[in-house]
């Protein structure tokens, strides 16, 4: 039986298009908590904080327990909808449709043909306030975020319509929502092309003047070049106005690199960053600690949010710290800028211009400072910025309201999800010891697990416990202070030896080949497991030690 769960107005669900009845408002308000997050658990105590709020009350996770099992009874008839218990919390697992998804999928595909059909039967969708009849902290919140959505995908339309050579037929439209929104350059600017087109150019002329008044008086700024190029069109009575053939698309750049695998735990920064809509993050750590993996896992799940497209960079560190000119041109490049100014201000002022109004997501990945930082920043609060670094980069946060989301290392759980997720359930659970030694000496950082999980991935009979025998030479926590090929010196430490002689590591041992002459230095347990390592690897050169 076809599932429809509804979230855009009163909460409800749809079985072969009967209503089904989810109970009281707090019953309803957990199958939202658990359909936002349609195919992903949901802990406990999150959803606790969702339904009762920060203030719980001591029976709440008994009450809670109490609502799934009566909105399992409300989704009985439905096939392919259920929800199950997992991982410590609950999930909506369901072949249903979701109109919150169904909405952001539509926007999503908004920048390609069909644009003014896609965005129509996503905005079709909405039938009220979202989440409406339901109250608390986390509901406001999440009304308040597709509040946002909802209107921009309502000014997308318009530009799509206006784009295709609309104008007359906006302007009754585009009058009432001026009038509620006075200060929003953006629809000012869709007013007067609608007006203009219309043939009321002397209202369109008259409406600029009064938005400019306003936002001198009120906020003591003149509008912004988009505008002001328009107006100025509009006296000129430029022709391409009313052209009804529409322009080019615009180039959306589509940078991110591909999603990490395996990604384990970080359910907190995850939900720290699920309240990004617009503004800056600094998720800051230690060198290996997964800022990368973290912002990476998170925006390939949030792509529906930024449908004008993603940018990436890496700034390279302390270390070898990318000239931010070098950024922004690769930036400009990305939208299709063929001619860019010379001036390294011109060049960021022109950047800030593009993305002005856009939604985007910037990741800026691996940033040595604020000042590397400042000048990649857009202007407006349309796009979102997430900002990866060891240093805790406190003029973003201050200077610019940045969010701060720490990270530590993987917890010993996580740890091993994770080398189940790289080596395959059978392996780890056939030596647990050796497991639970590697987890110990990688420390919980997923650059150090990924070095031994790598390794041991490319020697499948090789056993852990013999891996763990070699990488006890050498300290895996110390290398995740450099890049993924320094850390690979664990894997082949034969071909960086002198980068270990410079650091009074290498030891001088004789190179013996044969099997049967293994000495004892390169023992580890038995002399059977050293030499197995030792002719699976075909040292040719010193140990390290």
């Amino acid at each position: 039986m076809a599932v429809v769960l509804r979230l855009l107005g009163e909460v409800a669900a749809e079985v072969d298009g009967r209503p089904v009845d989810l109970g009281a408002p707090r019953q309803r308000c957990v199958l939202a908590a658990l359909a936002v997050d349609v195919g992903r658990a949901v802990p406990v105590d999150r959803l606790v904080e969702r339904v009762w709020g920060a203030e719980v009350a001591r029976r709440a996770p008994a009450t809670l327990h109490s609502y799934i099992s009566r909105l399992r009874r409300a989704l009985a008839g439905a096939d392919g909808a259920a929800i199950v218990r997992r991982s410590g919390g609950y999930a909506l697992v369901a072949d249903a449709v979701v109109d919150l998804h169904r909405f952001r999928r539509l926007c999503g595909r908004a920048r390609d043909d069909g644009a003014v059909r896609s965005l129509t039967e996503a905005l079709a969708l909405w039938r009220g306030e979202a989440l409406t009849g339901l109250a608390g902290e986390w509901v406001l919140a999440v009304r308040d975020r597709l509040r946002q959505e909802r209107s921009a995908a309502e000014h997308d339309l318009v530009d799509a319509r206006l784009h295709a050579g609309e104008g007359a037929e906006l302007v009754a439209e585009l009058s009432a929502r001026a009038a509620r929104h006075p200060l929003d350059e953006r629809v000012a600017g869709q007013y007067l092309l609608a007006l203009h087109r219309a043939g009321r150019t002397p209202d369109a002329l008259a409406h600029y003047r009064q938005v400019r008044t306003r936002l001198v008086e009120e906020l003591g700024a003149e509008p912004r070049v988009a505008l002001r190029e328009l107006h100025r069109r509009i006296l000129a009575a430029d022709p391409a106005l009313t052209a009804s053939h529409p322009r080019a698309a615009a180039v959306v750049p589509r940078q991110l690199p591909a999603t990490p695998v395996p990604f384990v735990g970080r359910r907190d920064e995850l939900d720290r960053l699920d309240v990004v809509n617009a503004g800056i993050t600094a998720v800051v750590g230690a060198a290996g600690i997964g800022k990368t993996w973290l912002a990476l896992h998170w925006a390939h799940r949030r792509l529906d949010r930024f449908p004008d497209g993603q940018l990436f960079v890496d700034l390279g560190g302390a270390g070898a710290p990318m000239d931010p000119v070098v950024a922004v041109r690769g930036f400009l490049d990305a939208h299709g800028v063929d001619r860019q100014p010379t001036d390294p201000h011109a060049r960021a002022a022109l950047f800030r211009s593009l993305v002005a109004q856009r939604r985007m997501l910037l990741v800026l990945d691996n940033a040595a400072d604020t000042a590397q930082v400042t000048p990649l920043l857009p202007g407006g609060r349309s796009c979102a910025v997430i900002v990866t670094s060891r240093d805790s980069l406190p003029g973003l946060i201050v200077g610019h309201g940045a969010a701060h989301v720490p990270l530590d290392v993987l917890s010993r759980a996580e740890a091993h999800a994770f080398l189940t997720a790289r080596l395959g359930a059978a392996r780890v659970r056939d030596e647990p010891r050796a497991v639970e030694q590697l987890v110990g000496l990688c420390g919980g950082f997923p650059l150090a697990l990924g070095i031994a999980a790598g390794y041991a991935c490319t020697r499948p009979r090789l056993p852990l416990s013999a891996l763990v025998g070699e990488l006890r030479w050498f300290d895996l926590t110390s290398w995740v202070d450099g890049d993924l090929a320094v850390g690979a010196c664990a894997v082949q430490p034969w071909r960086h030896r002198r980068t270990f002689r410079d650091q009074g590591r290498l030891a001088a041992l004789p190179v013996v080949k044969p099997a049967s002459a293994c000495p004892a230095d390169y023992r580890f347990g038995s002399t059977g497991d050293c030499c197995a390592v030792w002719r699976a690897h075909r040292w040719d050169g010193p140990r390290v030690r």
